[in-house]
Order: structure tokens, then C-alpha cells, then sequence
């Protein structure tokens, strides 16, 4: 009897292992099939960049600036999928890529050429907002101007999302004040202040300098967008925490394109 019973343990541990083994072999196979297909869309993607970046040559400041920034995203992507070893991190690759081909839309433009097709839109560039009008304000000893549309003063384009935690409106700037905080990953003081400065009451930007300090603009509306308030509050979290393009890789390249924008003190980092 009791060489029965043992038997039959040993024969439902064995089942039990299989049924598990089974599943993890699944797993996988459904994991590798996942990154695949993610892959091969992310190289789609970022093919159709290179093609982009390398058939166009800039003529003036904007064009040049906006493919330098698209050069960079193209070079990043590249970098980011051939690292990826999850979905998630070949999604982030193109993610990247796609903000290149917006670069590439805005040098277009810049030249007088026909845009192309509509793209898909980037983590937080909705509910950041877009320059709905020329804006120039005096900050801390020097002249930064806003527009919807590149000129000679206005040359550095950002196609609009969210720089550490924080919505940047899509539009074409004197400068790219946003860059300080996409290299350190934060924003130094009397960025708020700025923010208030160059956008306060602009049709296109439905934020303030309060909501910009705290990412509440942006992260709020990701939330929503991604179904992230299923059946709750919506007054207790906090919506602008993370970056909607952080994870593995976002973020962390310097998207400042070509050029020195100049030497100062800019709200605590040092160029």
C-alpha cells in the first residue's frame, strides 16, 4: 500500500513538473514571438528614418538643426534595438525613431517641401501642447523667443512631449531651453518661471507654471489615455510622476542636434 502511494506522488510531481515546464516553455516561445514582431516593426520604422536623414541636406539654420536632431535620434534608435531584449525595449527604440521622423517632418518644412503623411503620435505630445503664436521674452539676461514656424530666429524645433516628468510644448524656439533638463534628467530652478514667461496665456498650451512644475498637465492625461483611472479616484494620485517615455531607454541622449546654444548659467546647470 505504502508502495502505491508513493508511486502516485511521484507520478502527480511528475505531472505537476511537466505542466509547468510546459507552460514556461509556452511562455516563451509567445515572449520570443512578442519581441520579434516588435523588433521588426521598430527597424521599419527606423529604416524609414535613415532613408529620410540621408536623402535630405539642410539649407538654412532650422533645416540643418532639425535633421542634426533627427541624425541623433536615428543613431540612438539603432543603438536601442540592437540592445533590446524585450517588446517593450524595441517599442522604446521606436518610439525613438518616431520622434526622429518628426524632426525630419519639421527640416521638410523648413524647406518648403511638402510635410508627408500624418505620424503617429508621441507619449505626451497631445497633452502638451503646440506654439500658437510668435512669443519672445527677456530670461535671465538673454532673449528666448517661441513660434509656430521656423525663421532665422527661431531654429530649434521639438516635436512636443514630456523632458523629465515635465510637458514642452511641439514648436520652434531661439533656443532649446529644454535642453539642460534632458541631460541632467532634471529641471533646474527658474524653469517654471520661464515656462510662465514664454507660454502664459497661449491658446495652444493648456497648463501653467504651477502645473509645469509638477507634470500635472501631461501625466494626468496619460493616465487617461492609457485607462489607468479603471473605476477609481482620480483626485488622489499623483499623475506626473514618471516619464511616459522613460523606461529602459528614454530620455537619456542628448537631443540638443548640432551646434552650441550658448555658455551660461542656466537655471543651476552649467554649459
Amino acid at each position: 500500500m505504502d508502495g502505491a502511494l508513493l508511486v502516485l506522488i511521484v507520478l502527480v510531481v511528475a505531472a505537476i513538473g511537466l505542466a509547468v515546464y510546459a507552460t514556461s516553455k509556452s511562455s516563451q516561445k509567445r515572449n520570443a514571438a512578442s519581441l520579434a514582431d516588435a523588433k521588426a516593426d521598430a527597424r521599419r520604422t527606423i529604416e524609414r528614418l535613415g532613408g529620410q536623414v540621408f536623402a535630405l541636406t539642410g539649407i538654412d539654420d532650422a533645416s540643418k538643426q532639425a535633421l542634426a536632431d533627427a541624425s541623433e535620434r536615428y543613431t540612438a534608435a539603432s543603438s536601442q534595438i540592437d540592445q533590446a531584449t524585450t517588446a517593450r525595449q524595441a517599442e522604446l527604440a521606436k518610439e525613438s525613431a518616431m520622434e526622429g521622423l518628426y524632426y525630419v517632418r519639421a527640416a521638410r518644412l523648413a524647406l518648403g517641401m511638402d510635410p508627408g503623411p500624418e505620424l503617429e503620435t508621441l507619449a505626451g505630445q497631445r497633452t502638451a501642447g503646440t506654439v500658437t503664436e510668435d512669443r519672445r521674452v527677456q530670461f535671465e539676461g538673454r532673449e528666448i523667443e517661441a513660434s509656430p514656424t521656423p525663421s532665422q530666429r527661431t531654429p530649434n524645433y521639438y516635436p512636443g512631449g514630456r523632458v523629465a516628468g515635465r510637458p514642452v510644448p511641439a514648436g520652434w524656439y531661439s533656443e532649446p531651453w529644454w535642453k539642460p533638463a534632458l541631460v541632467a534628467g532634471a529641471w533646474g530652478l527658474g524653469s517654471a518661471l520661464l515656462f510662465s514667461s514664454l507660454f502664459s496665456g497661449m491658446a495652444g498650451v493648456g497648463y501653467d507654471a504651477q502645473a509645469f512644475e509638477s507634470g500635472y498637465g501631461d501625466g494626468f492625461q496619460d493616465g487617461l489615455d492609457q485607462g489607468q483611472l479603471e473605476g477609481g479616484d482620480a483626485g488622489g494620485g499623483d499623475w506626473g510622476g514618471g516619464d511616459a517615455g522613460g523606461g529602459d531607454w528614454g530620455g537619456g541622449w542628448d537631443s540638443g542636434g548640432g551646434g552650441d546654444w550658448g555658455g551660461g548659467d542656466f537655471g543651476g546647470f552649467e554649459f
